[in-house]
This record gives structure tokens, C-alpha cells and sequence, in this order.
């Protein structure tokens, strides 16, 4: 029995690339079902975020065709093979330790991803999708992460991807908010994280925009903004200096004629759109029109790197708890022996011996 990773992340392919495997979080459970036939594994956890899709997985075999799985993730003829990565035993279990505690993310130290984590796991959870090897797995990686957020300072001052377009915003415009109106498309987490960053940064005006208007209203009443229905949010855009899409439609929203529409009504007023959704909301087209600024996730990513150096030196602590902890739980996994004059066992890689345990008995 074998357990890994595959995937491909913000580090090996580019957002219009990840965007055609992204999956809503209401499909986890499907798809899962779906790969775990198609790739014959006994166990498997889906997990689609904005900056990565892997497949954790368990097999019975050497898998040849894990490659393959990922094009039954998208309607696209796109060979995805040459951005993929694939991890084996320690090395995986290491990497989700790492995934889950924002070590690996775009935004070191961000706290969202242990929730996107945690909801991968609970979908292929409830879909019967796991096991002995993967609860586990799972399990211990949420309280590394805890670990990793208390013991260390890997979180402090960290950001997270709606906070850093804000902190974009804020360079367009200066550092100086408090005359600005943005615009926010979008009322989920990302959205609300942006709003939040705005109220604190003084923004003059905010508009929250989102298909639930209960929803956009809740919100924009908390922070003192508007609420604008969805299907008036174009209009409204022309009364935004910035706007910030980041819904869960898996279509664009927002096309080339739409925005030229609103820069009609803006008298070709400036307009900065920042696109921080997986699939994109906004086609890149609208970049070539006049006075029309487009941002999306890979641009956010010269932010971070500045972010990240001074974090750097808390990386060598978080490490060191990830490789202790992995090496704990591939101990777990890693089978008695019978008696105490059992012949050896041939030397084996790591993960033959982990999970071919975790399965028996």
C-alpha cells in the first residue's frame, strides 16, 4: 500500500492553468468518488484551493496513472502533467503538515488554508471516502497546524490573501484609502477579509455586492458600507476607484463589454479591478481597455515575498516540529514485529512499510 500526493500549486502552474481544475467546495465529494474509482484507491481526500489542487491518496499498487486523474478534474484537453508534482510517504505526510500550516501557501503563515484543509478532510469524510491511513493523517496535520500557530510566531503579522489586496490597493492609491470608494463582488470568506482590512485601513466608501443580498447586507452593515443586489453590481461599479471579485461562480462574471460599459458611465475614469477568485470572475481581456487596471492571484505574489522574508526565521522552528511529528506518526504506521525472532524484513522505502500497516487488522 502506498500513500501520496499529487498536485500542482501557485509554485508549478499559473492561475489560468489551476483555475480549469478548480473544484467548489459542494463538489468535493463527488469528484473524490469519481477519482477514487478512476485511480483504484482505497482512500482518498480532495483538496481545491485558489493556489493548489492535490489528491491525497492510497493505493494498493505503484500507480501509473495518477497523471491521468487530473483530467478527469477538468473539461479542458490541457496536458497538465509537465506542472505536477507527486510525493511519497514521509515526504507527504510532510508536505500536508506543511500545507495546513500555511508554511506552503503564497501567504506564509496565512490562516485560512487550516480551514480549507479541514474541509477537504470532512467532505471525503462524510462521503466515506477515508480511512485508517487518512483519518489519521488528517487528524494529526490539523493538530500540527494548532501546534505550529502557538508554539511559533510563523503567524504574526501574517496576511491573508484578501488582506494583501488591500495592502495592493493601498500602493495604487498611496497609502491613503479614506477618499477612495472600493467595491467589493463577492461576500464569502475572501470578501469578508477584504472588507474587514478596508474598515481598518479607512476606506471612505465600501460596497459589498454578492448573489445573497441578505448576506451582502449583513456584512456591509457591520462595517458601516452599502449593499448592492448582484445584478446591479455593474452599475454600481461605476461609483468604485477599486473593485474586488472574489465569488465561487466557476464562470466569469464580469467580460470585456461589461467593464466597457461601466468606463462609459465612468467617463474613463480610472478603474482597478483585482481579481482574487479561482476560477477567475473577470475576463483577462478587460486589461487591453483604456484606463482599466487588472490584478489577480500571481500578482499578489511580489507582496508576499516581501512578507515572507520576515518570517523567514520562524520557518527553521516550524520545520523542525514537522519532521518530528511525521516521523512520529510513520512510527504509528509502521508494523510490530511478530516475535522477537522474526526473520528481517528486506529493506523497504518508508512508505511501503507506513501504510501497508495502517491497513492491516
Amino acid at each position: 500500500m502506498k500513500l501520496f500526493v499529487a498536485g500542482l500549486s501557485y509554485k508549478t502552474a499559473p492561475v489560468a492553468l489551476r483555475e480549469k481544475l478548480a473544484v467548489h467546495a459542494s463538489r468535493l465529494r463527488c469528484h473524490g468518488c469519481r477519482l477514487k474509482i478512476a485511480g483504484n484507491l482505497s482512500e482518498v481526500v480532495l483538496l481545491s484551493t485558489c493556489n493548489r489542487v492535490e489528491i491525497y491518496g492510497v493505493s494498493a499498487e505503484a500507480n501509473g496513472n495518477l497523471y491521468r486523474l487530473f483530467q478527469k478534474l477538468s473539461t479542458s484537453e490541457v496536458d497538465f502533467t509537465p506542472h505536477l508534482y507527486i510525493k511519497e510517504g514521509a515526504e507527504a505526510v510532510q508536505h500536508l503538515f506543511s500545507v495546513a500550516s500555511g508554511l506552503d501557501s503564497m501567504v506564509v503563515g496565512e490562516t485560512e488554508i487550516t480551514g480549507q484543509v479541514k474541509q477537504a478532510y470532512q467532505a471525503a469524510q462524510a462521503a466515506k471516502l477515508t480511512g485508517r491511513v487518512t483519518n489519521r493523517l488528517f487528524q494529526t496535520t490539523l493538530q500540527v497546524a494548532k501546534e505550529i500557530r502557538t508554539q511559533t510566531g510563523i503567524g504574526r503579522g501574517a496576511t491573508s490573501v484578501g488582506s494583501v489586496a488591500v495592502e495592493l490597493a493601498e500602493r495604487i492609491f498611496d497609502n491613503d484609502l479614506s477618499v477612495k470608494t472600493v467595491m467589493i463582488i463577492g461576500a464569502g470568506k475572501m470578501g469578508e477579509a477584504c472588507v474587514r482590512h478596508l474598515a481598518k485601513k479607512g476606506a471612505r466608501s465600501v460596497l459589498v455586492s454578492n448573489r445573497s443580498y441578505d448576506r451582502a447586507l449583513g456584512l456591509a452593515n457591520e462595517f458601516g458600507g452599502r449593499a448592492i443586489r448582484f445584478d446591479e453590481c455593474r452599475q454600481a461599479m461605476a461609483e468604485a476607484d477599486i473593485v474586488v471579485s472574489s465569488t465561487g461562480s466557476p464562470q466569469t462574471i464580469l467580460h470585456r463589454d461589461d467593464v466597457a460599459s461601466v468606463m462609459g458611465a465612468r467617463r474613463n475614469r480610472p478603474l482597478f479591478l483585482i481579481d482574487i477568485a479561482v476560477p477567475r470572475d473577470i475576463d483577462a481581456e478587460v486589461e487591453h481597455l483604456d484606463n482599466v487596471y487588472l490584478y489577480n492571484v500571481d500578482h499578489l505574489e511580489a507582496i508576499v515575498r516581501e512578507n515572507v522574508r520576515q518570517r523567514e526565521q520562524e520557518l527553521a522552528h516550524c520545520q523542525a516540529i514537522i519532521e518530528k511529528r511525521a516521523a512520529a506518526l510513520m512510527a504509528r504506521f509502521a508494523p510490530a514485529p511478530e516475535n522477537s525472532s522474526a526473520r528481517a524484513v528486506p529493506s523497504q522505502p518508508d512508505w511501503a512499510l507506513g501504510v501497508g500497516a495502517a491497513c492491516l487488522g
